[in-house]
C-alpha cells in the first residue's frame, strides 16, 4: 500500500502545478498512465479504493471515468445545491 500512497502524493501534487494552459486546478490522466505510476499492469477495484481513500485524506477526489481518471478537490463539491425532501416531493415523476 505504500507506492499507493506515494502515488497519491504525486497526484495531489499535480493538481497546484502549472501544465496544460492552466496555473492549477482540475486534471485528467490516463489510465495507463496511472498504471506505469502505481508500478502495475492492471488496477484492480482494491488499487483505486485503496488510491481514492490516500487522495480524500489529502483534500482530493479521484474519479473512475473508465479509460481515464480526473483528480478535483474535495471542496469542488462544498458549494453544489443540495436535494432536500421539499424538493423531491415538488417533482413530477419521469415519464
Amino acid at each position: 500500500m505504500r507506492k499507493l500512497e506515494q502515488v497519491a502524493e504525486r497526484l495531489a501534487d499535480l493538481y497546484g502545478r502549472e501544465f496544460g494552459g492552466k496555473s492549477s486546478g482540475r486534471y485528467r490522466i490516463p489510465q495507463k498512465l496511472l498504471r506505469e505510476m502505481c508500478g502495475r499492469r492492471r488496477l484492480y477495484e482494491d488499487d483505486v479504493t485503496a488510491l481514492s481513500r490516500a487522495l480524500l485524506e489529502k483534500g482530493y477526489i479521484l474519479i473512475d471515468m473508465d479509460s481515464f481518471f480526473v483528480v478535483m478537490s474535495a471542496n469542488s463539491f462544498v458549494n453544489y445545491r443540495r436535494v432536500g425532501k421539499d424538493v423531491l416531493h415538488g417533482l413530477a415523476p419521469s415519464e
